[in-house]
């Protein structure tokens, strides 16, 4: 699987939170027929992408966009998307000094440590630390 999807409401503050704050790269921007086709990966990854798609048409009818929305902004999408950092204590300073909706501090597990977030649309977002392989 190279491209997944996250809803979003506003795609440019999507870029804003995505590319500004979580430093991801921008790897498409283009009008897609009825669409704005919009995907970010991250840095130096070519083959993940995530379409940031606005919730409307033609993905989701008209009369049920009211909906859709107030279920992603009370986290009904449940997991997202996640990602690995090198330091998870750098991350979380700078996501929380940026005003990220942290919905769990950095936590201790079997694999390294992980932490939880939200995007500015309720989005839930895992950041991971993996404990260091040995050679």
């Amino acid at each position: 699987m190279n491209i997944s999807h996250i809803f979003v409401f506003d795609q440019d503050e999507a870029l804003d939170f995505y590319v500004g704050i979580l430093g991801l790269e921008v790897s498409d921007d283009m009008n897609f027929g009825p669409m704005r086709w919009l995907t970010v990966k991250p840095v130096g990854v070519p083959d993940r992408h995530i379409l940031l798609e606005l919730v409307a048409p033609p993905t989701i009818e008209p009369d049920s966009i009211g909906q859709v929305k107030d279920l992603i902004s009370k986290g009904m999408s449940g997991f997202a998307v996640g990602f690995t950092v090198t330091d998870i204590t750098e991350f979380h300073e700078h996501v929380k000094s940026k005003g990220v909706d942290i919905t769990q501090e950095p936590t201790a597990q079997f694999y390294g440590t992980d932490m939880g977030l939200r995007d500015p649309f309720g989005n839930h977002i895992r950041v991971v630390q993996y404990h260091q392989q040995a050679g």
